[in-house]
């Protein structure tokens, strides 16, 4: 991992209740899937989790681990849709505590580094939401080290399965960059203030990357499902302006707010992106 456990917990412990407040009943931080409908943030989470549950081929009879399963919104689905047994690792002590007290049948958490975890026994299916801009730093990727990095990343994750098993990946991607010196300035403060040490990938540099343990079998582009989303967690944070500034200072709300508007906005411009991805293990 690029981001340290010190920068993982400041992009995601500053408390949970904050989180509960904009999130979805379910805490899911990652891109919905609305596929263009009218329905609540809560049924397009639950549809999100549902796409890369088929992605990763999963059913009652199968184990999963979720590589960065945050608060365990994704195997909190898997559960009830039916797996064998769920797994989830992530580097956020707050997260880690609270996929704890969730006491989900058939579900295991744990505060752990991907780069170091080495599992008791091959999984049948794997998942990864948006955990892979963790794993590349800007630094890294000017000195042209980006595409190595997240080989490395797949490369391990199949070393967990067995061949013709399945892989469900989401991530965030980075598209075009803006012209305005403003809208630099906005996403520069995402990068280093809400999520220091991590960098989201281009779409070119995960298809290659993939190569040569992965096989690409479907892929969802998801830039207007996460402007959707963005603009969701924006309205229902805004709600909550002076409970916020009470409860946690006026720099959390005022960071925020600039975060999720610059959100709303990159989605918008196409600065960013999100896809999901089925892949194979060769």
């Amino acid at each position: 991992m690029t981001s340290t456990q010190a920068e993982i917990d400041e992009s995601y412990s500053v408390s949970n209740d904050f989180f509960k407040l904009w999130l979805d009943e379910n805490m899911h931080y990652t891109s919905a899937a609305y596929d263009d409908e009218d329905i609540s943030l809560e049924e397009a989470q639950e549809r999100k989790a549902r796409v890369l549950y088929d992605f990763a081929e999963l059913d009652d009879t199968k184990t999963v681990l979720d590589i960065g399963c945050g608060w365990g919104s994704a195997i909190e689905c898997f559960t009830r849709f039916g797996v064998r047994e769920g797994h989830g690792i992530t580097l956020s002590t707050e997260q880690v505590k609270y996929c704890w007290d969730r006491n989900l049948p058939n579900a295991k958490f744990m505060l752990q580094d991907y780069a170091t975890y080495e599992p008791e026994k091959k999984y049948d299916g794997l998942v990864s939401i948006e955990m892979i801009d963790h794993l590349c730093s800007p630094a890294q990727a000017r000195q042209g080290k980006a595409v190595n990095l997240y080989r490395d990343y797949f490369n391990k994750l199949a070393e967990w399965v067995e061949p013709g098993a399945c892989f469900g990946f989401q991530a965030i991607l980075r598209n075009r960059i803006p012209r305005r010196r403003k809208d630099l300035e906005d996403l520069a403060f995402t990068a280093d203030v809400i999520f220091p040490g991590g960098l989201n990938p281009r779409i070119e540099e995960l298809v290659q990357a993939i190569s040569p343990s992965w096989e690409l079998e479907r892929l969802i582009m998801r830039r207007r499902d996460y402007g959707k989303t963005t603009a969701e967690w924006y309205r229902r944070m805004q709600q909550h302006e002076d409970h916020i500034r009470a409860t946690w200072g006026d720099r959390v709300y005022d960071d925020y707010d600039r975060y999720l508007g610059t959100c709303v906005r990159a989605f918008d411009q196409h600065w960013s992106g999100d896809v999901q991805m089925k892949l194979r293990r060769i």
